[in-house]
């Protein structure tokens, strides 16, 4: 490999690991958002689950607060939790990914920075 092609293959390593690494730090910030979310609605459960039926439960939709049924207010917060802790996996499954990748790719550029100094090595010897 003449040292053009090398010196290409390695920038787009570089490239590709700058990449990787912005994906994995803007999954990293929406696996927080997540996690913040999935407490509000915990805690949201929790408060929902010491009340009783005679307590009135009102939702906030726009600039009106309106009379929910507490039975469907559960539900939905329960649903809301489900679907947060799904992301909260999913999310965690791209963050491995990335990271498995990132890790590759760092160990493909440290092997190509050799070649580069083995070539110039030669090229300086000649």
């Amino acid at each position: 490999m003449g040292p053009e092609l090398l010196q290409k293959k390695l920038e787009e390593e570089v490239e590709y690991y700058k990449k990787s690494q912005k994906d994995l730090s803007k999954t990293t910030n929406l696996r927080s958002q997540l996690d913040g979310q999935l407490n509000e609605n915990k805690v949201v459960k929790e408060e929902l689950d010491l009340i009783n039926e005679e307590n009135v439960v009102y939702k906030l939709i726009g600039p009106a607060l309106i009379r929910q049924d507490l039975e469907e207010a559960r539900q939905n917060v329960n649903k809301r939790v489900d679907y947060i802790q799904q992301e909260i996996k999913r999310h965690d499954n791209t963050m491995e990914k990335l990271e498995k990748d990132s890790e590759s790719k760092r160990d493909s550029i440290g092997k190509l920075q050799q070649q580069m100094q083995q070539l110039m090595m030669k090229q300086m010897g000649k």
